[in-house]
């Protein structure tokens, strides 16, 4: 006896394929769905899988054909991706959909699309919870399409429940854009010191792809309209994460602290560099559905370290990660401009 059929939207992505596993494991049958209809070598013979490109006109639905108890969405955005699932409310029992923690807005209308502004960096309170303001919903922004997905989705009510995950920094094997490389490569390429702005005290909460499918797995059993935070169970300092990276490489390295924010070369600043903390309320998540995180983030690392030094094994970072060069730039790993700032630090130490 099964839980019932569950598709899985983008199950070839880094929560798709921990998403896919979790759900067999508590008895699922799975279609995994993806534009390549690939599958992971770890998913059971039982998955079935599917080439889909949801944004086709008409190919999700022709695809679903009589329904599934459960779909969960892992690239949804905006209000064309939430006419589509709400129009199948009657083939599809329930939902699950990943939103993101950039939807909230502090009490001064700064939030994750006002960061580059000067003092546009929010502040949030410790910890966000789900009833924080989010920002307007809209088609201008990632966060304000992330919003009028969950508006348009939750007001479907009882005709297609839907849980919305608002993930953190999400980590782990298969992320196209892995914040750990920041420390990972610095320690492959011999660097024996490393600069962090703002002290080193910067706290962006992550959320590794296995406690996200976790999450996925307990609210596909709970149907439920309803909107959950999603986090590991520790939102480390940039500075720990940095030491846990050293601890997986064995490696010591000495870290040098910048007081305040990076300057225009660069320097000291990290993918989790933030002047205030973000981190994410996951009383919600434990309430209503007994979650417990499956991993924290020190308990991960290792095999997510090993993931990244083996995708640069042989390649140029800039080819391994592509899209890490088009968010973050050069400027991640110019060594020439933090030897320098390193030589007027001593001078002045």
């Amino acid at each position: 006896m099964t839980n019932g059929n569950a598709w899985v939207l983008g199950a070839t992505g880094q929560i798709g394929r921990a998403a896919v596993q979790a759900l067999v494991e508590d008895g699922w049958e799975v279609t995994a769905a993806s534009r390549g209809g690939g599958r992971d070598a770890r998913w059971d013979d039982a998955v079935r899988t599917t080439a889909l490109d949801r944004n086709e006109d008409g190919a999700l639905a022709a695809a679903l054909g009589d329904g599934c108890d459960v779909l969960v969405d892992m690239v949804a955005y905006g209000a064309g991706h939430a006419r589509q699932l709400t129009g199948l409310a009657g083939r599809i029992g329930s939902a699950v959909v990943i939103s993101s923690g950039a939807v909230y807005e502090d009490d001064r209308g700064r939030s994750f699309d006002t960061q580059d502004e000067p003092d546009g960096f929010p502040r949030y309170p410790v910890p966000i919870p789900e009833a924080r303001r989010t920002v307007p919903a809209g088609d201008a922004t990632y966060g304000t399409r992330k919003v009028q997905l969950e508006q348009d989705l939750l007001a479907a009510g009882d005709a297609l429940p839907v849980t919305l995950l608002r993930a953190g920094a999400i980590h782990g094997p298969y992320c196209r854009s892995p914040r750990e490389l920041y420390f990972v490569k610095r320690l492959l390429d011999g660097r024996e010191r490393r600069v962090l702005s703002y002290g080193g005290t910067s706290r962006f909460h992550p959320v590794h792809s296995t406690n996200l499918a976790e999450l996925i797995r307990l609210a596909a059993g709970r149907p439920g309209s309803r909107v959950l935070n999603a986090g590991d169970p520790q939102a480390p300092t940039v500075a720990e994460i940095g030491a846990a990276v050293d601890a997986v490489l064995g490696r010591s390295t000495e870290t040098a602290l910048m007081a305040g924010a990076p300057g225009e070369d660069g320097v000291g600043e990290t993918p989790w560099s933030c002047p205030h903390p973000v981190v994410y309320d996951m009383t919600a998540a434990e309430r209503e559905l007994g979650y417990r995180p499956v991993t924290g983030y020190a308990q991960s690392l290792p095999e997510t370290v090993e993931w990244i030094a083996a995708q640069l094994a042989g390649r140029d970072w800039t080819e391994a990660y592509p899209a890490m060069l088009r968010s973050y730039g050069r400027k991640l790993f110019d060594y020439a401009a933090e030897d320098a700032w390193l030589e007027a630090y001593d001078r002045q130490a």
